[in-house]
């Protein structure tokens, strides 16, 4: 067999439709290899690019978002954060209301979050319903809550956290050497967080 094989899938896809008499030919070989090599990296471009237009898939992109959003770029969060923040910032036009909280919170949560009113007391309350301790971006998240609520309306924050119900003959103390402290109560702030 030749020396020289087509490992580029576009340049395997040239050469398909090249004449069969080319199979044995060394520099057809290695000129669709080196043309599908090219045009593999130019589709890799184009699809890296196209991601960028879209917040789920963004990556070197998500400075443009945050810049149109009008919020701080931090390169130290996880991406993730970052992608939640321009996402929230996304879905939290319009009028106020317990929908735009709850979508809102969820973009930052990535989990079901729960919001009550107290109207008596001029209050809201948001329950992260599947988060088991504090969400690791809840700053950027109350930052976010502070700007799309009235003024007048208080927040409290509602957490939920491991209780001995919930590992006592269920994790082994492998498993629970691996849960951070954060998960239970007593491990970070307890309860409820007001703002």
């Amino acid at each position: 067999m030749n020396e020289f094989t087509v490992t580029s899938p576009r340049g395997k896809e040239m050469f398909s439709y090249l004449p069969g008499y080319y199979e044995s030919s060394r520099v057809i070989r290695a000129n669709m290899q080196a043309k599908g090599s090219e045009l593999d990296a130019l589709n890799q471009a184009l699809d890296e690019t196209l991601s960028q237009f879209f917040v789920q898939t963004a990556t070197w992109g998500l400075d443009r978002w945050e810049y149109e959003l009008g919020i701080e770029t931090d390169h130290t969060k996880p991406i993730e954060q970052r992608r939640a923040v321009v996402e929230s910032k996304l879905r939290g036009v319009g009028q106020f209301s317990g929908r735009l909280v709850k979508n809102v919170a969820e973009a930052y949560d990535g989990g079901t979050v729960d919001v009550s009113f107290q109207p008596a007391e001029w209050s809201f309350t948001i329950k992260f319903i599947d988060t088991i301790g504090i969400p690791p971006n809840l700053d950027d998240l109350k930052a976010v809550i502070e700007e799309i609520k009235p003024a007048h309306l208080a927040v409290e924050y509602e957490f939920s956290y491991l209780l001995i119900r919930d590992i006592h003959a269920v994790m082994t103390l492998g498993e629970l050497e691996q849960v951070s402290l954060s998960k239970f109560a007593g491990g970070g702030s307890v309860g409820k967080s007001y703002t």
